[in-house]
């Protein structure tokens, strides 16, 4: 089954167990995928879908942040619970053995002399990691690699 039609059987039962937080959250993610479907005539894809995930957990992460510096924990709640719930789509994270083995099997592949090829490194990795690890910290990860 594909990823949209598990978001889709998810806002389902949110709708019949009345849950208005995993709904409206739900509805929120499924929105996004319509918006992005319209704006560039495309079907998403299981990837793209992926690829909107964790972008809207970023943002909710950065909200949450915002809040948090703002001292409203009502809004901060409020993004930390959406966050959870996008999370449950999500596939299980990579732990740091798994990354690090990753990582070097892609250096391994693509061979890279420089850190003018942290590109082909980001590139080799970035389907087989995408929604499961931040890519912000594999980025610092190919960074310190390729500067050792």
């Amino acid at each position: 089954m594909s990823l949209l039609n598990t978001i889709k059987d998810a806002q389902k039962d949110a709708m019949r167990a009345k849950d208005k937080i995993r709904l409206g959250t739900i509805r929120m993610l499924l929105a996004g995928v319509k918006q992005r479907e319209i704006d560039e005539r495309i079907e998403l894809n299981d990837a793209d879908v992926l690829a909107l995930l964790t972008k809207m957990v970023k943002q909710r992460k950065d909200a949450a942040a915002q809040f948090e510096q703002a001292n409203r924990q009502d809004l901060v709640d409020v993004e930390l619970a959406e966050i959870v719930i996008l999370q449950d789509f999500l596939p299980q994270a990579l732990t740091e053995e798994e990354l690090s083995s990753l990582l070097a099997q892609a250096i391994s592949e693509t061979n890279p002399s420089s850190m003018q090829d942290m590109g082909k490194v980001m590139a080799w990795l970035k389907p087989k990691v995408q929604g499961r690890a931040d890519m912000g910290q594999v980025s610092s990860k190919i960074k310190a690699a390729l500067n050792a």
